[in-house]
């Protein structure tokens, strides 16, 4: 016999398929819901923890919970020649950046693969649609390849990716990571999403030509909201364009 839960869940699924309730509508209060379906409120977040891990609800805390809209999706372009994933959004997404200076520590020093406490940058960069967050990612920089106005504060993202790109050496190599994963805590509540919603998760280390790692992402994207694609060009591709 389904639970008490699960029967709250399906009949709200109902009603948002029949458009009861409409995209971006808020659903009435938690107390309002238990005392309709005359629950306790623990059994009616649980219900509405339902929903909002199929992504047909939007919990947003001190506001409420909101039937969600159809999110814009969008299209990572891996390889080596694309841009910087993070650099620019086209509508109706826009991109805030966060810079902030950092020691390396933990996973860092293996991933730009330099000494405990070297100065890095990190640029933390959010994608928004509307009111609400899209994807996230976190870049990280050696410090003396970034300008030093760029490198605390809010600059502009087409600022960074573009002086970033004129201070770096030449690009040799570009490696991306791309898996699928749950969130982790700290990403269900930065993207305000559910917890088993699932995440493509993308680790992409750029290296110049001596060798030295020079710029790292971490981008986490929603998969509801994201799709990759790589494109191998043949080898006679390959030589037609070095020669």
């Amino acid at each position: 016999m389904p639970s008490r839960r699960h029967i709250i869940a399906e009949d709200l699924r109902r009603q948002i398929a029949a458009g009861h309730f409409e995209a971006g509508e808020r659903l009435p209060s938690e107390a309002r819901l238990a005392t309709l379906y005359a629950v306790s409120t623990p059994t009616l977040r649980s219900a509405l923890a339902l929903l909002q891990g199929e992504g047909l609800v939007d919990k947003i805390h001190g506001s409420g919970n909101f039937v969600r809209r159809h999110r814009h999706k969008v299209m990572y372009i891996g390889g080596k020649g694309a841009a910087a994933p993070w650099a620019t959004a086209s509508a109706p997404l826009r991109v805030s950046v966060r810079a902030t200076n950092l020691p390396a520590h933990g996973h860092l020093t293996d991933l730009l693969n330099v000494q405990p406490q070297s100065p890095l940058t990190e640029f933390l960069v959010v994608t928004h649609e509307g009111k609400l967050p899209h994807s996230l990612a976190h870049l990280y920089v050696p410090r003396d390849l970034v300008p030093a106005d760029l490198a605390s504060g809010s600059p502009l993202p087409e600022e960074v990716a573009m002086r970033l790109a004129q201070l770096r050496p030449p690009l040799a190599q570009v490696e991306e990571k791309v898996s699928a994963r749950l969130p982790t805590a700290e990403e269900t509540r930065a993207l305000r999403i559910g917890a088993s919603l699932a995440v493509l998760s993308i680790t992409r280390v750029a290296t110049d030509t001596a060798g030295r790692v020079v710029e790292a992402s971490l981008l986490v994207l929603p998969s509801d909201r994201a799709d990759a694609l790589f494109t191998t060009r043949s080898m006679a591709e390959e030589r037609t364009s070095t020669t």
